[in-house]
């Protein structure tokens, strides 16, 4: 049957190990992104990592259960940072903030996933929070 050929052909020539090396850096360079402006804007949020999927919620340490994923929640931040990223051409998952790397996935999508969510966090957060670097570039 057709499902069975098209089941065998992704697992033949789509899901191979080079292509999850692919995905898997991918998804690291993107949770190093976001980890990175998390710490620079000294926000209590977390990333997580499994595989080639990543996904920040609003609170650190990250949540270890649904339970506290459920608490973790916040409506305005979610529709805030959907909003921000759709209205500059990024889709993140939209029943929360998931990144699932495929095949197709670039260096360059990510980077640009990363220099969005850098820009949501710092309006977010306003100028004080802006570093050093931004604010001298305005000069």
């Amino acid at each position: 049957p057709l499902s069975v050929a098209a089941m065998r052909a992704t697992l033949e020539h789509v899901l191979t190990d080079r292509a999850f090396e692919h995905m898997i850096g991918l998804a690291t360079r993107f949770t190093d992104g976001v980890h990175a402006t998390l710490e620079a804007a000294a926000l209590p949020w977390s990333i997580s990592q499994l595989g080639a999927r990543a996904e920040y919620r609003f609170a650190a340490p990250a949540p270890r259960n649904g339970t506290a994923s459920a608490a973790a929640a916040d409506d305005d931040l979610d529709e805030y940072l959907h909003l921000f990223m759709i209205n500059r051409g990024v889709l993140i998952t939209p029943f929360h903030n998931m990144a699932l790397m495929c095949a197709q996935t670039s260096a360059e999508d990510v980077d640009l996933h990363t220099r969005l969510f850098r820009e949501a966090v710092t309006a977010l957060l306003g100028d004080e929070h802006r570093d050093d670097e931004h604010r001298d570039g305005e000069r």
